[in-house]
């Protein structure tokens, strides 16, 4: 009888469990993405969304000669269709196929099609696909179609070993992505500098969770220690995914628990999870033995490392390509005016990350508020929204919701950073809650006014974490700073003439 592999031994440099396991965690990632899309992409870019994907499409179609120089600028699924049916049916033909991945089956054709369904996404998704995390995606899930089987969707396909240059080229994005965050710190805010950007962070993050409010609470000097080990997992540990075996493994032990950390301390989407799975690819089989049956083990010796002639020419082909992209990135991030989360091209094959360049040293809170009574009377009942997971009500504790995201949430910790006039599509929510409209109410925690308030109004607040000891029960403070938005009404004439210009009413709306 064949004896299993001993950890540390059989296994080393040998990648069929690494490929699992990062295959599996790949799409975890892609299911949450596209469930994403199936349940907030109708009210944000759907016909009647926030910001239609069918009005972007037309004019960016404007900007060029013929259909296929458009398509080649934006590649996407949707320039044939952009109707709300089409774009659900692709999002739930996604989230199988993700399922698919999950569950332990994959090939190139699944693959190809999960990364072109969600680029075609990201190209219509507008300021709410915009993020880093969404790049990454499609440049972990691109590297992916490279790993599988061409059409066998068997787990452990014996006659398809897991192409060394692919592993490579994953760490390469880890190296990058880890070190973009790095210098991005360095260069974009003294706090990083001076030590005292973790005393700030955990309170003005875009949606912190409960275990935020605890560390926000912890002494300086922990902090001080906290950003010190910030910087050296991400300016000092990428350079240990070159190293030797064993060095590689304790940086890799060093990412992961740093991303776990980050997990645990906030809600950043799938960010960090993504980044975990990356991390898969700092360890061989041997060191992941003991994550997986013993038969499974003994049944992996039994096959051969060696891959075809064909898939060679595509491994080494591929490097080639990836190391031509590189270019703009490499020199990005070299750069003292280094951009984050930035595409070099239409395909987004290789792109340049970065986390936290800058961080708040106070948190302003938009707050959206409805009333039946007169505005002006001073007396007027103004009853707040809830949000799904953004900070509303002083005595709400915060969501834990990552590797989810609730996009609408995460875009107005932005809005409240300026005015309205430069987040029209906040005004557009605000006139679609004037209206009752239910994919807006959908977007909500509660609606107190099912069919519409007679005004909307918007408020500005600085929040803060309630003080260590507080007897409230509270999990924040709150003053007012000033007016947002005024009282609307959904016949007001400006707030009307503002989203005409945008082309955001139809029919009798828009010609009254």
């Amino acid at each position: 009888m064949m004896a299993p592999p001993a950890a540390g031994t059989e296994g080393r440099e040998r990648y069929w469990l690494t490929r699992f396991l990062f295959l599996r965690l790949l799409g975890l990632i892609y299911a949450v993405a596209f469930l994403v899309l199936v349940n907030q992409g109708r009210p944000l870019i759907g016909a009647d969304g926030l910001l239609p994907a069918r009005q972007y499409l037309d004019r960016i179609a404007q900007e060029f000669e013929d259909p296929q120089s458009a398509f080649l600028a934006l590649p996407t699924l949707f320039w044939m269709n952009a109707s709300d049916r089409f774009m659900v049916g692709v999002a739930y033909a996604g989230l199988a196929g993700s399922v698919v991945v999950l569950a332990g089956f994959a090939n190139v054709p699944l693959l190809a099609l999960l990364w072109f369904t969600y680029l075609s996404f990201c190209h219509i998704g507008q300021l709410f696909w915009g993020y880093g995390w969404e790049s990454l995606l499609l440049e972990t899930g691109f590297l992916a179609i490279f790993m599988v089987p061409t059409l066998s969707l068997n787990p452990f396909p014996g006659r398809v070993p897991p192409p060394k240059p692919l592993i490579w080229l994953v760490r390469w994005v880890l190296f990058r992505v880890m070190l973009g965050a790095g210098l991005i710190k360095i260069r974009g805010d003294s706090c990083w500098r001076d030590l005292t950007c973790m005393m700030y962070h955990y309170q003005t993050q875009p949606l912190p969770n409960p275990l935020s409010w605890y560390l926000h609470h912890l002494p300086g000097a922990f902090h001080r220690f906290e950003v010190l080990f910030n910087h050296f997992v991400e300016l000092i540990v990428p350079w240990t995914l070159f190293a030797p075996r064993g060095v590689r493994h304790v940086g890799g032990l060093f990412l992961v628990a740093f991303q776990l950390l980050l997990i645990a301390s906030g809600n950043l989407s799938w960010l960090n999870w993504l980044t975990l799975t990356l991390c898969v690819a700092c360890f061989d089989d041997a060191a992941l033995a003991r994550l997986f049956p013993t038969r499974l083990r003994a049944r992996l010796t039994t096959y051969a490392d060696v891959p075809s002639g064909s898939r060679r020419v595509v491994s080494y082909g591929l490097t080639a390509l990836v190391a031509y992209l590189s270019v703009y990135p490499v020199l990005n991030m070299l750069s003292p005016r280094q951009a984050m989360n930035a595409s070099f091209d239409p395909w987004q094959i290789v792109n340049t990350y970065g986390a936290f360049g800058s961080v708040g040293r106070t948190r302003p809170e938009v707050i959206i508020e409805g009333t039946n009574d007169d505005p002006t009377d001073p007396a007027a009942r103004w009853v707040e929204y809830e949000f799904k997971c953004k900070p509303g009500s002083v005595a709400r504790r915060p969501c834990v919701i990552a590797p989810y995201q609730y996009r609408i949430d995460w875009q107005i910790w932005f809005a409240a950073m300026s005015d309205y006039l430069h987040n029209p599509w906040l005004v557009h929510f605000v006139y679609q809650l004037l209206r009752g409209e239910p994919r807006a109410r959908g977007m909500l925690a509660n609606d107190p006014f099912p069919t519409g308030p007679k005004y909307i109004r918007a408020e500005l607040y600085e929040y803060e974490f309630t003080p260590w000891g507080d007897s409230s029960g509270n999990w924040w403070v709150r003053r007012r700073v000033d007016e947002y938005l005024p009282p609307l009404s959904r016949d007001n004439p400006e707030l009307l003439n503002f989203l005409r210009h945008f082309g955001w009413l139809s029919g009798t709306e828009a010609r009254r």
